[in-house]
């Protein structure tokens, strides 16, 4: 659950492969191929299902995966920093204060940015997996008895009464929805030093 790349294909309440998304899909595709439906493929870390498209073979359903794309390779002259230009609108004191600021509005706006993402990282990455198992236990369990009442537990951080309500779910399914709870937890309980 911790690597980034973790997938985890289900056909329909039943686990298919969990792992890097090249393996999952390789399951997928055998299960789908059998006829078994629906076939889902999560993003471990998003909760969102990855669209695959088996048509054709193992192969060709391999071939459009979608990939990262690889980061430029550096090159002569002034490195291309990824700037994307977007815009940003701010009250007029805003702008005021940015202009007087040294390397203009976009260095400071950059800096802020940095800085803001640097001591918000942990709560992001709880606020990120709590957002990631919300989506992926209403799209398995949105019609499970109890989902209603494990939703309530989750937010209410009752982890226990969570795992007791959905022990009555199909047993993957509920495996792999606590799995991600329990990621969500350990990034919300503070560790002591």
């Amino acid at each position: 659950m911790d690597d980034p790349a973790a997938y985890t294909a289900f056909a329909g309440h039943q686990g298919l492969a969990a792992g890097d998304l090249r393996e999952v899909a390789l399951a997928a595709k055998t299960a789908h191929d059998k006829g078994q439906e629906p076939i889902l493929v999560f993003d471990d870390a998003t909760g969102r299902t990855v669209e695959l498209d088996f048509r054709g073979s193992a192969t060709e359903v391999l071939a459009r995966l979608p990939t990262a794309e690889a980061p430029p390779k550096p090159g002569r002259g002034r490195p291309k920093l990824g700037v994307t230009a977007r815009e940003v609108t701010l009250l007029p004191r805003h702008w005021d204060w940015l202009a007087s600021q040294p390397g203009g509005a976009s260095a400071v706006l950059r800096r802020l940015v940095e800085q803001a993402r640097r001591e918000n990282s942990g709560a992001d990455d709880a606020r990120l997996a709590l957002e990631a198992a919300h989506r992926a236990m209403t799209t398995l369990a949105g019609n499970l008895p109890a989902y209603e009442e494990a939703m309530r537990a989750f937010y209410a951080k009752d982890y226990r009464g969570f795992s007791t309500l959905t022990l009555a779910w199909p047993t993957d399914v509920g495996d792999y929805l606590r799995r991600l709870v329990g990621r969500v937890q350990s990034l919300q309980t503070p560790t002591t030093a």
